[in-house]
């Protein structure tokens, strides 16, 4: 059976399933993950968004994740990423409604990191952003990202399927020449992070905790 999200939050169609999963520690800010391909079987439940989740709940984050329009719980239909982007603002809408003022952290993963990003990088509330198994074979038109102001970071696996390290680079390069970027490649890794999941979670938890405290410094 489809295990249920312990959250209904209000949607331009109805309502989006999510999952809040908040820090053991005190609270530094929050976080929203965002899941690959609803027709490719991605969910909330993904053990890739579970992992980052848990990776920035450990840094201190409330950490939500969430399906899309159409998936589990969640109302209306797969939009081809028009409806979903729109999805990610109403999951952002939800966090600065009940963490209001609070710093945001945007998570996607494949399908989530091209919706997400794109959100999240205009988006005032959103402060940094990460980009787990990058699909630029699938998605190439991630040029949009040459424009970003925010921390980014990469994560990915050098035998990604859906992104090769030689277009994950060229983009790198790009976006690299105007924001703080940051790339971490597990070797013999697939795009689904299959033997690299606890190391998925840490380099989450590393970075943002990394990007806390300079924010403190800055302060």
């Amino acid at each position: 059976m489809y295990p249920k999200g312990n959250l209904r939050i209000p949607a331009t169609h109805g309502h989006l399933e999510a999952i809040l999963k908040m820090p053991r520690t005190e609270r530094k800010g929050v976080a929203l993950v965002c899941h690959p391909h609803p027709l490719g079987g991605g969910t909330m439940h993904n053990k890739v968004v579970y992992r980052a989740a848990a990776g920035l709940a450990d840094a201190g984050l409330a950490a939500l994740r969430f399906n899309f329009r159409g998936v589990g719980d969640s109302t209306g239909d797969h939009d081809e990423g028009d409806g979903e982007r729109q999805d990610v603002l109403d999951a952002l809408d939800y966090l600065s409604a009940n963490f209001p003022g609070e710093p945001i952290t945007l998570a996607g993963f494949s399908f989530g990191s091209r919706v997400g990003t794109e959100i999240g990088m205009d988006d005032d509330r959103v402060t940094r952003l990460i980009s787990l198994g990058t699909p630029v074979d699938k998605y190439t038109d991630y040029d949009f990202l040459e424009n970003l102001k925010k921390p980014i970071l990469f994560v990915h696996g050098d035998k990604d399927e859906f992104g090769s390290i030689e277009n994950l680079n060229e983009l790198v390069a790009k976006v690299s020449q105007v924001t703080d970027t940051e790339v971490i490649v597990f070797q013999n890794c697939g795009h689904f992070f299959d033997d690299h999941l606890a190391q998925l979670r840490d380099a989450i938890h590393d970075w943002v905790l990394e990007k806390i405290a300079e924010s403190a410094l800055a302060a």
